[in-house]
């Protein structure tokens, strides 16, 4: 019964420290294909195969390819430029020793991994076993005993989890060409630099969604077709910036415009079409600075925040869920463009607007249209998962993130940087929320700060 008991404990012991194992052991670094890639185990689970695990910008993503196994890789990205040996290699064609790379070092990270956690699980056993024998005065032919009966148990478990169940991963992993095959995002087509001649004059670029455009304030004077129909602004931040620093800015921000449709892609607008804002910024190859907002159209926020209005509550699973997967979604949609940026001949130094919060302490003004204290503090926590992405990405790829301050100037305050229920664009930035936005530019443009 003694034994039994001791074999149960045991056993209950290693089990225990292989799972701790895998949420402590630091993840191993490589670097292959222009990415710098922290390769670990997921959390282990109760099923036998399934998906590994992505951490992209702090968004949890499961992989397209599945694994055999409980403990299945997890890969979290932390740098996305493309250095000089893959600018080299693909401009000379080795695309087979670019594949090989990727996999190769993805697999071998994950076998160094498993190394390390072996090591850290015998030590999470090895441990409270000597307390334990040395609390109980074993003789030390016992405590030897004990000590190595732990250690070869956890080391079993481990060769068993590690080793046989998930012995297919190292190869899987071998196969893998890049990031995207992962989450079964192919290859995109670079995006082509629009026609017409080069804007030598251009100091400045901006690209996004309405919050750059400057929807809702005093219009462009003498306002192009794709001017209304984005509807750019004379007050936008971009605007702004321009007349301080008296720059020629070349503002593309389109109301409606996410990644994908928009900045990437065209954006069908009734009977007009913007071409994407990148081929047209591309034209600008002079341009030393680009602005970036977007990411609110991505995660519909303009639905969810209706949505929220009108239910009775905003936290349910249904609706968290489906921003999860958006937000999701967007993390690698925006990834894609924060690669197309690093990739710019020029190497402007560009700035990625985080979204200001438009929910102060109060409001009394929101509730007639269905938000209360507890709405807005679910809607401000979602925009703060976005801004997370936001500034996760723009700092892995070297960029700046800017965070707006309209502290003491939101929605329902005596002079709103906000535009209210009853404006043209609610929740936008006003003309003096716009400006707000732009000093924020402007000091991280000065002093490197945000």
């Amino acid at each position: 019964m003694i034994a039994t008991a001791y074999a149960l404990g045991l056993s209950a012991l290693a089990l225990a420290a292989v799972w701790l194992a895998v949420l402590i052991t630091p993840l191993q670094p490589v670097s292959a294909a222009g990415q710098t890639v922290r390769v670990g185990a997921a959390p282990l689970g109760w099923s036998l195969s399934g998906p590994g695990q992505l951490d992209l910008f702090g968004q949890t993503i499961p992989t397209q390819a599945h694994f055999v196994g409980p403990i299945r890789p997890r890969l979290e990205l932390t740098r996305i430029r493309e250095d000089a040996e893959v600018a080299r290699l693909l401009r000379s064609g080795d695309h087979e020793r670019l594949t090989l790379e990727v996999g190769r070092k993805l697999a071998s990270g994950w076998v160094r991994y498993g190394a390390w956690e072996t090591a850290m699980a015998a030590g999470l056993v090895l441990l409270p076993l000597a307390a334990w024998t040395g609390l109980r005065r074993m003789p030390p032919g016992r405590t030897v005993l004990v000590l190595a009966g732990g250690l070869a148990l956890v080391t079993a478990v481990n060769a068993v989890g590690f080793y046989l169940l998930a012995s297919g991963t190292p190869q899987a992993l071998r196969e893998v060409r890049s990031l995207r095959d992962l989450v079964g995002d192919s290859p995109p087509d670079p995006v082509p630099r629009a026609e017409g001649p080069p804007l030598d004059n251009v100091r400045a670029v901006a690209l996004g969604d309405s919050t750059a455009a400057g929807s809702g304030n005093r219009p462009l004077p003498d306002p192009s077709d794709l001017d209304r129909a984005c509807d750019r602004s004379a007050d936008s931040y971009p605007q702004a910036l321009a007349r301080a620093n008296d720059w020629s800015v070349l503002n593309l921000a389109c109301s409606g415009a996410t990644v994908r449709d928009g900045i990437l892609g065209v954006q069908i607008l009734g009977e007009q079409i913007a071409p994407p804002q990148i081929a047209q910024a591309q034209r600008a190859d002079e341009a030393s600075v680009v602005l970036v907002s977007v990411g609110a159209n991505d995660v519909r926020w303009s639905d969810l925040v209706q949505l929220c209005a009108i239910s009775p509550s905003c936290d349910d699973r249904a609706s968290t869920a489906y921003f999860q997967d958006r937000l999701a979604r967007f993390a690698l949609d925006y990834r894609r463009l924060l690669r197309i940026l690093a990739a710019l001949p020029q190497h402007p130094e560009v700035l990625v607007n985080e979204y200001y919060d438009p929910f102060g302490a109060d409001v009394s003004c929101l509730e007639d249209e269905g938000l209360t204290r507890q709405k807005a503090e679910v809607l401000r926590s979602r925009l703060a998962a976005l801004n997370a992405v936001l500034r996760q990405g723009a700092k892995t790829a070297g960029f700046t993130p800017v965070k707006p301050d309209f502290e003491g100037h939101r929605l329902c305050s005596a002079q709103p940087y906000v535009q209210g229920p009853a404006d043209h664009a609610p929740l936008h930035p006003t003309a003096a929320g716009s400006l707000a936005i732009a000093l924020a530019d402007q000091k991280a443009l000065s002093t490197g700060e945000n």
